[in-house]
């Protein structure tokens, strides 16, 4: 029945060596990346040891994930242009049918689930870099937490389709072996062929019937990864801004914090500026400025849910963050200076703002920057007050155009 095999390319009757070495060396990357994963996820975290150490599982899932992508798309360019083994036992009808279409099936999730995984992951920032030398983004995918959410839920979905499929095949692979007592296992193994019928053509009817539950998963993927976008969008709540001088048109209020060296880039949807600003006013005091921020409005990267939590900002404690400054003018390159007292998880200290200022007409616009130190306010400090997990700094960043709305 067997003999030594060695022939690289496949046969009508046998697979060859490389047909099985791509065969095993995806099981292995597969059954190597999935308790990783299971691992990393469930591990805890309330510690910056447990982090660091959570961080170092899910870069190595990524990694291993991202060579099975690898591997498996190149076993599938290299079935693509050989010709496959014929069955086994084609009297088997039904048996051939569920068989081939769990194989078509098993086919589609080695590529969908690290794919997603890859989108996911280049849709976010900072947290488990991949361990590779070409960068962590992907073009045409922008660092977007609707987009990081969406191919999320793909991810989920569709590892659990892998993992069934992978069960089935193995099961059926067992039950050859075991209770068939017949050769479809080791017809796979090193070293071994085994003749098929060369007149039993493989049906098509099993990868169209692979198709239609894919493309019923893809839809049912992409509803629960918009859906969870759209609720996640509806909890943000909404402030109100009280009159001032000017009103804020659009702006943005960004943080960037570094994780594992890494920067996370982030910010608050939902913010309001009053303020009062007269550039000829006498004296060095030009006008004020209160900012309110919403604190569960925040995303930051893939550690959003992280970030809210008692540890961090408390967002469910202290919801809302104040800035209370006077504005004056400035030396150097900024033009301005927001000098007052920040807010923030029941904490307050004194902040400076520096910021440049273009005013045409009605209109101004404004750019500022400046940097806090997480532990003056108590955040991460209990388990994470070691910069190489999570730096002390945090870098907050201000944009807006406003209008002004008295003379």
């Amino acid at each position: 029945m067997s003999t030594a095999d060695a022939t690289l390319g496949n046969s009508p009757q046998s697979y060859g060596s490389i047909a099985k070495t791509f065969h095993w060396l995806t099981a292995l990357l597969i059954l190597t990346a999935i308790p990783l994963g299971v691992i990393a996820n469930d591990m805890a975290y309330d510690t910056s040891e447990q982090l660091a150490r959570k961080g170092w599982l899910f870069s190595l899932h990524k990694t291993v994930g991202l060579a099975a992508f690898t591997v498996a798309v190149l076993r599938i360019c290299w079935a693509a242009v050989q010709p496959k083994p014929a069955l086994l036992h084609p009297d088997r009808r039904l048996e051939s049918f569920a068989a081939e279409t769990v194989h078509w099936m098993l086919y589609a999730a080695l590529v969908i689930v690290p794919l997603s995984g890859w989108l996911h992951h280049a849709a976010t920032s900072g947290f488990a870099p991949i361990w590779w030398p070409f960068g962590q983004s992907l073009p045409f995918v922008p660092v977007n937490d609707t987009v990081a959410h969406f191919f999320g839920a793909w991810h989920w979905l569709f590892t659990k389709v892998l993992i069934g499929a992978l069960l089935l095949h193995i099961a059926g692979a067992l039950k050859h072996h075991i209770i068939d007592r017949d050769a479809t296992l080791s017809r796979m193994l090193p070293g071994v062929t085994l003749a098929g019928d060369p007149g039993a053509a493989h049906p098509r009817a099993p990868m169209t019937a692979a198709i239609g539950l894919w493309a019923a998963l893809l839809a049912g993927g992409s509803v629960l990864g918009l859906a969870g976008s759209a609720d996640t969008d509806a909890a943000v709540p909404q402030l109100e801004a009280a009159p001032s001088g000017w009103a804020v048109q659009d702006g943005r209020l960004g943080i960037t914090a570094v994780q594992f060296g890494s920067e996370v880039q982030g910010h608050f949807a939902d913010w309001t500026a009053s303020i009062n600003f007269a550039p000829d006013a006498p004296g060095p005091v030009k006008g004020d400025v209160t900012v309110q921020i919403s604190v569960p409005s925040v995303t930051l990267g893939s550690v959003t849910s992280e970030a809210l939590k008692p540890e961090f900002f408390a967002a469910e404690e202290h919801p809302t963050a104040t800035f209370t400054a006077e504005i004056t003018e400035a030396e150097g390159d900024a033009a301005y200076l927001a000098d007052g007292t920040l807010t923030l998880k029941g904490t307050q200290m004194p902040l400076q703002l520096p910021f440049t200022l273009q005013i045409d007409g009605d209109t101004a616009q404004m750019q500022g920057s400046t940097v806090i130190d997480r532990r003056d306010f108590g955040i991460g400090t209990a388990s994470y007050n070691d910069e190489s997990t999570v730096a002390y700094d945090v870098t907050v960043d201000v944009s807006l155009t406003a209008t002004r709305t008295t003379q």
